[in-house]
């Protein structure tokens, strides 16, 4: 005998939070993104920042934390192997696949971004004390990790990376 689990939120919240958060991933992108920032296209930046991160990997590794194909984010390193921000190589434990790094001059223009894109986020959240950005901070780090707990996926056969579409 099975015990069905009853969800602790509702499908009317559970449809909103969607809604909030896709709309919240558009808006923070307008908000934070600028021109300004630098001379290569956003996607690149995105990539770039996330890499920078996660430190030296192997590509396949970055497309599934990115949720992105293979074919996409070689195209997108291949760009940012061009301005000199990612170096590439191949990976000593398996010759047919790649490890790739963030080169000092792509550390020096993810310094520069972030560094804009803070003093913008500080502008923006004048009016908020610490508390009430800590708590954000809290709410969006517990949704992100409970997206990403594998135990939550839904493995979908249009879907291979095992995340439900939204």
């Amino acid at each position: 005998m099975s015990i069905t689990s009853v969800p602790s939120v509702s499908l009317g919240t559970t449809e909103a939070l969607i809604d909030e958060v896709f709309l919240f991933g558009r808006v923070l992108r307008d908000a934070l993104m600028s021109e300004a920032d630098g001379h290569i296209p956003r996607a690149l930046t995105g990539v770039l920042l996330v890499l920078a991160a996660r430190g030296e990997c192997r590509q396949n590794e970055l497309a599934t934390e990115l949720c992105v194909g293979q074919s996409s984010l070689s195209r997108q390193i291949t760009g940012l192997v061009e301005f000199g921000y990612v170096s590439r190589h191949p990976d000593p434990a398996d010759g047919r696949a790649f490890r790739i790094r963030v080169s000092e001059e792509g550390m020096a223009y993810v310094k520069h971004v972030r560094t804009r894109r803070a003093a913008r986020m500080q502008k923006l959240l004048t009016g908020w004390n610490e508390t009430e950005a800590a708590t954000a901070l809290d709410s969006i780090r517990h949704l992100k990790e409970t997206l990403v707990d594998p135990e939550h996926r839904i493995v979908t056969s249009s879907n291979p990376i095992g995340t439900q579409s939204v």
